[in-house]
């Protein structure tokens, strides 16, 4: 097999005209360029050089592997640019997945900083319910997934959890309801209220039923609704009161709250605070990758805005 790097030293001949000019342009001895150039001879089997005077130039065939050491070179620099731009972030592919609610409130603010930041990369957003996404994360089909996990929950073989977010519960109640002038509600003033519920068993769930237990009540759902745009509909026809998550809530306008539905109020909730935790899963073995460090970056400060909350109505 040829040496690429005697390769190198027999282009830098053939550019320098001499031995004596590549041993000076690669400060290297003339001796050490020549013993190099016998050996490329020898695992060429052909001569590659002729003496021409005082210097040398290339045979067919050395003319041909100098020819070839330039495109290797050329190679080889493209090459470490890609490397250094990947390192860098600047280019490289993402993929994620992430659930409804945390689509437009998470996903998508940090989608765009990524891509103004970053405009070279690739990157990837899949919606994942109902399915579990772990397994992909596992496995390295995906690089990160947005999962709602309990913070006692049991760590997960080959998986790894960053907090993303504590994501609060509010309460969502008809305008007109009693309850709607207070500009807190403690949690067990909903005790004897019919419930609509927007949430399907799992950790989601468990945040409300757990909150609930805790102010010493459960839940009166008169009917499921399966996902909070419907619920807060169900509550502004007056069917019942619920509790969203800020990311299931409608962010405020510049000047104005806006909500799904006219006629609802939406009123912060205490002792205790129902919060379900959002986290972006990992792969624990994978190694450092700077494209999925901005964008778990860029999902906290997403985060930052998204579990604001405020009462509105």
């Amino acid at each position: 097999m040829l040496d690429m790097r005697r390769m190198q030293i027999l282009r830098a001949v053939v550019d320098g005209g001499s031995v004596t000019a590549a041993a000076r342009n690669l400060g290297y001895t003339p001796s050490a360029v020549s013993q190099q150039i016998a050996a490329l001879e020898r695992e060429a089997r052909i001569p590659l050089l002729e003496r021409t005077g005082r210097g040398v130039r290339p045979t067919e065939a050395g003319q041909l592997l100098a020819d070839c050491a330039t495109a290797i070179g050329g190679q080889v620099a493209r090459a470490e640019t890609a490397l250094a731009d990947l390192r860098a972030g600047r280019t490289g592919r993402i993929s994620v997945r992430y659930f409804a609610t945390a689509g437009a409130r998470l996903a998508a603010p940090a989608l765009a900083r990524l891509r103004r930041e970053h405009p070279g990369v690739r990157a990837e957003l899949r919606l994942s319910d109902p399915g579990d996404p772990l397994p992909e994360v596992k496995a390295g089909r995906t690089d990160a997934a947005l999962v709602v996990r309990r913070r006692d929950a049991p760590p997960v073989d080959g998986v790894r959890f960053v907090h993303v977010l504590d994501d609060r519960y509010h309460a969502v109640l008809p305008h007109a309801h009693p309850l709607a002038a207070e500009p807190e509600l403690r949690l067990a003033d909903l005790a004897e209220e019919p419930w609509v519920g927007s949430e399907l068993p799992g950790p989601c769930l468990d945040a409300v039923l757990d909150a609930c237990g805790a102010a010493g009540f459960t839940p009166d759902f008169v009917m499921d609704s399966g996902d909070y745009a419907t619920a807060q509909g169900f509550v502004a026809a007056g069917v019942g009161v619920a509790l969203v998550p800020a990311t299931g809530l409608v962010p405020r306008a510049a000047t104005a709250p806006v909500l799904p539905h006219s006629g609802l109020a939406v009123r912060a909730v205490r002792d205790p605070v129902p919060v379900r935790s959002i986290w972006a899963a990992v792969r624990a073995t994978a190694p450092r990758n700077p494209v999925l460090q901005a964008f778990l970056e860029a999902l906290h400060e997403a985060a930052a805005t998204a579990g604001a909350g405020e009462s509105t109505e």
